[in-house]
């Protein structure tokens, strides 16, 4: 296969175009049609960030903006800011993810230099914003596609809250929203277009607490059993266990508390915790060696540990159809092209970078073969694919270089730079869904690589089932 690569914006945009067919003109035509009031929504939501499980207004202005489009709605009461809006009826049922959780402490004026709105408030580090409307206006968009080709089947919209601190996916999973869904289509921003063949990690957070016995710590030492100690010998001996698991195992911790004072024989002491690796079922088995680690440490401080987990995610589970889909859907659409006043602003924002060498801003315009390289992330769209078949991308909604969660990329999403990859990825998701409503064999395939996958496996969360929404987050 040929990629286009750092052409020019006018010979790349010809060249995009010829490649178009006429349905599929038709197509991106509606999506542009329809774009203004989810464009003004992704700018809404950035400049009123909310956190994981508080996105009271975020969700609502995606949800109304969906009944205007003629959506049946409906939510969820242990999750009042996750919805579903679905159109049509039957089968295939298509879905489309979108996100609109914000970050803490990322609050960024759409300015090429650090300037918080609102010091220590949240920002749209992640582009959820983008990528809630995003997605809606693809949804809306194929709504209006299906209605005028006469195309059967039901196109659905899941508002998921909580990505980055909760893992909202996996209460929707256990709310029942995929459990007749044929294929789920997500995307997330970023400064690359590529359909995603990338497993990700699966993760697991958790809260380490242990409690001792104080005492004067010069006086009386003897009588105390130091919680700290006992923290001390689980981290010394997790430090220990990364000699003896796979090598693609990441374990990162932090002490959230480590006493009240040095003259006390500290009663309680914590650490938050994450392990991660790229095989949900691995990650089960190391995460029973670090419980033990935590364990030792309570045994040989006679001290007593409780551990929470907080939240966990499985990796991403590939399929192979959906990704090639993508990837055709992506070169239909294109790339982005930024105008000399967005190219002014992003050489700006890019040399607050420091002197490391980044990628040409020619870039944003290609597609870039499928992502194959393991990423260190993750993501609770990995929990979605083992139980329904996805098919995931990224587009550029920051200028190449530019990482996620800084405020860098909290500029760029509340402007016209991340519009233009909302727009792509807006474009890519409707031609993607269309084909397949069109298509019914690529449905087909698409849970035949599935099953293939899923052979001999079993999804199992790492998330207690006695946790609820708003309880997890890191």
């Amino acid at each position: 296969m040929t990629y286009l690569r750092a052409l020019p914006g006018l010979a790349l945009a010809g060249l995009l175009a010829a490649a178009q067919t006429p349905a599929q003109r038709a197509a991106l035509d509606v999506v542009e049609k329809q774009a203004e009031p989810f464009r003004q929504i992704s700018r809404q939501i950035w400049e009123n960030p909310e956190l994981g499980w508080q996105e009271k207004q975020s969700s609502a202005l995606l949800r109304a903006e969906l009944e205007k489009h003629g959506f049946r709605t409906r939510g969820f009461d242990a999750m009042p800011t996750a919805f579903v809006a679905e159109w049509g009826e039957g089968r295939p049922v298509i879905g489309i993810l979108g996100e609109y959780d914000a970050l803490p402490g990322l609050s960024q004026e759409d300015a090429p230099e650090r300037r918080p709105r609102v010091a220590g408030a949240p920002g749209h580090g992640c582009g959820h914003n983008l990528f809630g409307a995003g997605s809606a206006l693809a949804a809306a968009a194929v709504k209006e596609r299906m209605q005028a080709l006469g195309l059967k089947g039901t196109i659905r919209f899941s508002g998921a809250p909580a990505e980055d601190c909760g893992g909202g996916k996996l209460f929707l999973i256990r709310a029942g929203t995929f459990r007749d869904a044929d294929v789920a289509l997500p995307w997330h921003p970023s400064y690359f277009n590529a359909a995603d063949d990338n497993p990700y990690l699966a993760n697991i957070s958790a809260r380490v607490r242990f409690r001792g016995t104080p005492a004067h710590a010069a006086g009386a030492p003897e009588a105390g059993r130091s919680a700290l100690d006992a923290l001390e010998v689980m981290t010394h001996a997790v430090n220990l266990l990364r000699e003896h698991v796979p090598q693609e195992t990441r374990m990162h911790y932090i002490v959230t508390n480590g006493g009240a004072a040095a003259n006390i024989v500290p009663e309680f002491a914590e650490l938050s915790i994450i392990v991660r690796h790229p095989d949900l079922e691995e990650l089960a088995r190391i995460w029973e060696r670090v419980k033990k680690c935590a364990e030792a440490g309570a045994l040989a401080t006679e001290t007593k540990v409780e551990i929470e987990v907080s939240s966990a995610y499985a990796n991403f589970r590939r399929n192979a159809v959906l990704r090639d889909l993508l990837d055709r859907s992506l070169r239909a659409a294109g790339g982005v092209r930024y105008s000399d006043a967005e190219r002014a602003f992003i050489e700006r924002i890019r040399a607050t970078l420091g002197a490391r060498e980044l990628p040409p801003l020619e870039r944003a315009a290609e597609v870039l073969p499928p992502k194959t390289s393991l990423s260190s992330v993750s993501t609770d769209v990995g929990d979605v694919s083992w139980v329904v078949p996805v098919g995931h991308f990224t587009a550029a909604t920051m200028p190449p270089g530019v990482p996620l969660h800084t405020w860098q990329s909290t500029a760029c999403a509340g402007t016209e730079i991340g519009r233009k990859g909302m727009m792509v990825a807006a474009k890519t998701l409707t031609l993607a869904a269309l084909e397949l409503f069109e298509k019914p064999e690529l449905v087909r395939q698409a849970r035949a690589a599935y099953e293939e996958q899923m052979r001999g496996r079993e999804y199992r969360s790492l998330l207690p089932a006695e946790r609820r929404p708003g309880q997890t987050g890191h």
